[in-house]
This record gives C-alpha cells, sequence and structure tokens, in this order.
C-alpha cells in the first residue's frame, strides 16, 4: 500500500469582524478585510493512492511528537491490511524532508516497525506528493471561505470535511 503523508500547518480559525455579506443580483459576495484570529490547527493526513481514502489527525502543533503519534494512528488504522495469504502489506509511506519526518525518536521507531517503507521526495517538489492535492481540496472547500469561531470549531468542520470525503473518495490521477 502506498500512502502520501505530509501535514498543513498553521490552518488559521478567522473569524470576521463584519457578517459576510451575500451576493446580491449585479454584486459579489461582500467581507471585511479584518478578521478576528482565534488560534491554529495542524491537520496531519496519510492518502491512500489506490483509493483516495484519507486517515486524519488534527494537533495543536507539528512537532516530531506529533508526527510520531500521527505514524503511530495510521499502524492501527491499516493494522490488518494482509496480503491473501494473511501476512500484513508493507506500507510505503511518501513524505517530504522536513525535519520532523527524520527525527531520531521518529526513524528508531519507524527501525522498529519495518512494515512502514519511507520514500522521501526531492526537496522543493512537493508536487509530487498526492496528498497535497487533498489539502488544497480542503482548503478550498472546507477553510478558505469559513468563518470559525475557535481552533475547536475549525476543527470540527475540518473533521466533518474528512469523515464527508470518504463517500466520495478516489483515486487521484497525478499529471505534471
Amino acid at each position: 500500500m502506498v500512502l502520501c503523508v505530509d501535514e498543513k500547518s498553521q490552518i488559521q480559525a478567522l473569524d470576521r469582524t463584519v457578517p459576510i455579506l451575500p451576493m446580491q443580483e449585479g454584486r459579489i459576495e461582500r467581507r471585511s478585510h479584518d478578521y478576528y484570529r482565534h488560534g491554529t490547527t495542524t491537520l496531519f493526513a496519510a492518502l491512500d493512492i489506490a483509493t483516495g481514502h484519507v486517515t486524519g489527525a488534527l494537533k495543536p502543533r507539528h512537532r516530531h511528537q506529533e508526527f510520531l503519534a500521527f505514524l503511530k494512528q495510521i499502524e492501527r488504522a491499516y493494522r490488518h491490511h494482509a496480503d491473501p495469504d494473511g501476512v500484513p502489506v508493507h506500507l510505503h509511506l511518501v513524505m517530504d524532508n522536513y525535519a520532523a519526518h527524520k527525527h531520531a525518536n521518529v526513524r528508531a521507531w519507524l527501525e522498529k516497525n519495518p512494515r512502514f517503507v519511507v520514500h522521501f521526495t526531492p526537496t522543493h517538489a512537493s508536487w509530487m506528493n498526492l496528498v497535497e492535492v487533498f489539502f488544497g481540496i480542503v482548503e478550498r472547500q472546507a477553510i478558505r471561505r469559513g468563518v470559525f469561531k475557535s481552533v475547536k470549531d475549525l476543527n470540527a468542520k475540518i473533521r466533518a470535511f474528512i469523515d464527508g470525503w470518504h463517500d466520495r473518495a478516489h483515486p487521484f490521477v497525478w499529471t505534471k
């Protein structure tokens, strides 16, 4: 199985100071330029390239500790995936060279879990990681035009989006 893994950090819970004015005949939607910033969250995601299914986690930060916790979540989510002979399948993780992905604690955990095979994308080649396509969809459809009163509200919206995504998940066709 191939999983594209990454994190989208610094997702802001923004609340407008003035309500958004809806579209009217001959007028576009209008919004104020100022906002209240209620904090940030980080979305960790693993995209199964064969199905489009996403395993996600929302964390307040994006250090190696959170990344390691996410790897353990992936391990639990795919624990029962096996080949026809009952042998657990290898999980090939495609990810970038972010320092948290290469931290000594992460490397030590990966060594103890040989089922995980890591493939790092070249530097400055985030477009090669298909989970970035999913992040773009989340940004456009759930975050960009949203109004969030708190980080909890933002996290709930992202979780609901991921849950809804599973009903329409599909493999992405990678093109350059």
